[in-house]
């Protein structure tokens, strides 16, 4: 199996989770099947059999908004709201805003693709804002849907998959930033606002980042998938006529791949988009962190372990 079908294995198999996770198939006992501490089993309705975490895990103070709907996608999905301890305490402040794809895996083990793990983007905000090694910031937490092949990818495959990145950034840009903006104390220009995600989530963030860097100046590219489409984001890069003022993070873990082929194939896919962005005008260690880490897999919990790197080099505190 190449690298790139078992990412898309991965996200079709996302797709079955999904109802699971958000209760709408059957849920109880299952014969001779048992299930963690903590956990239910649960049976998707194509027959199979998930775990999904019962306990919440979300640290401080998380809003939630329910089927936040977009005229442009005609679709539903939930919103999640990470907001800094002094939201409350200091009314007249604003704050800087990082809108992260595949939003259930932020914050809470209890929602997350994998019953358990989770990004700890809320655990670990919390305390570098409290160590102030970062800005206090708000986390906006994008839920996926279905749709998510598509929504997160700029151009079809081979297979006619994909695509549909242009229709979920004016839902980013034309519908889910106004709301949050009207529904919080945010700084609106885009010097104070991000995105990011990983693999299609880092993919889809690095390419409207590029096309609307008007609306976003920072982007967290983690572990992306530059395989897609024959790596049309490279393309789509090098294309560019004039280095937009953006501050991106790129990441790879050096072990995602079922095994040492496909990883190293993974590592060179994202040194290749360093390389890229660098020939383009970024500046290594100035506007561009490139990060490899060792050992590291493609999921949430290798995720998590560098979370705090990538916030630090996108938010710092201000002096």
């Amino acid at each position: 199996m190449s690298y790139g079908t078992g990412v898309i294995l991965r996200a079709l198999l996302f797709v079955s989770l999904v109802g699971a996770v958000t209760g709408t198939t059957a849920t109880g006992r299952l014969p001779g099947v048992a299930a963690a501490p903590g956990c239910l089993l649960r049976r998707t309705s194509e027959g199979r059999v998930s775990t999904a975490q019962t306990m919440h895990t979300r640290v401080g103070d998380i809003r939630v908004h329910k089927k936040f709907h977009s005229k442009i996608l005609n679709n539903d999905r939930e919103v999640v709201v990470y907001l800094p301890p002094d939201y409350e305490s200091d009314r007249r402040k604003r704050y800087s805003v990082l809108y992260l794809n595949d939003g259930q895996n932020l914050f809470d083990g209890a929602t997350s693709f994998i019953a358990g793990q989770e990004w700890r983007v809320d655990e670990t905000a919390q305390s570098l804002i409290s160590a102030r090694q970062i800005e206090p910031l708000i986390i906006v937490g994008i839920y996926n849907t279905s749709d998510r092949l598509n929504e997160y990818t700029p151009a079809k495959d081979k297979r006619s998959q994909g695509g549909k990145a242009d229709l979920y950034g004016r839902m980013l840009v034309e519908e889910l930033k106004p709301f949050v903006d009207a529904t919080y104390r945010t700084s609106q220009d885009a010097k104070h606002t991000g995105l990011g995600g990983s693999s299609l989530g880092g993919l889809v963030s690095l390419y409207l980042g590029i096309r609307y860097h008007r609306v976003f100046s920072r982007l967290a590219v983690i572990s992306p998938s530059v395989w897609f489409a024959d790596k049309q984001i490279l393309h789509y890069v090098e294309a560019l006529t004039k280095r937009p003022h953006l501050l991106i993070w790129v990441d790879s873990g050096t072990k995602e791949g079922h095994n040492a082929e496909e990883a190293q194939r993974a590592v060179d896919d994202a040194r290749l988009l360093q390389q890229t962005l660098v020939r383009k005008g970024w500046r290594l260690g100035k506007d561009l962190q490139y990060f490899e880490a060792e050992g590291a897999e493609h999921n949430e919990r290798a995720w998590a372990a560098r979370m705090g790197l990538v916030l630090k080099f996108l938010f710092p505190r201000k002096v």
